[in-house]
């Protein structure tokens, strides 16, 4: 059976989007994760996209991290876009283990991460600047 891979990349570029803004809640603060996650992939590669989400955002005790939540679900999102095309990952969570003892083994599948990745950004960059700007004067209201 074949895959539409643009289709799929569109679809979690569309995930990764609402996922990150629903932790950030700010349209401009989603789309530089966006921004500055597509740049470090096409820069640095597959291995330093994972590692810059995964060091974004500081643990604080007893504090929701907002900036580490929106990193996660991007993780997340990639991780089972390139499982559901056959690369050979586990999960979310050992992603960066799976990159350096299975993908960075075979040159082509890295490519092909890299590819997917790049365009799944894209779009979600495309998706985070279509959204609405958030009404303010809502911010300010008296609950």
């Amino acid at each position: 059976m074949k895959q539409n891979l643009d289709l799929k990349c569109a679809e979690c570029g569309s995930g990764i989007a609402d996922g990150i803004f629903a932790e950030l809640r700010e349209k401009k603060k989603t789309e530089n994760l966006l921004t500055k996650s597509l740049g470090v992939l096409q820069e640095d590669g597959v291995y330093a996209f994972f590692l810059y989400l995964a060091s974004q955002g500081k643990e604080e005790k007893g504090k929701k991290n907002h900036e580490k939540m929106s990193a996660e679900v991007c993780i997340a999102e990639a991780t089972n876009l390139l499982k559901g095309v056959g690369l050979p990952l586990t999960n979310a969570e050992q992603v960066l283990q799976d990159i350096r003892k299975n993908l960075a083994e075979d040159l082509d599948s890295l490519l092909l991460a890299k590819q997917l990745l790049e365009r799944t950004l894209v779009y979600a960059r495309y998706h985070a600047k279509a959204m609405p700007a958030k009404d303010k004067s809502k911010d300010n209201e008296v609950k």
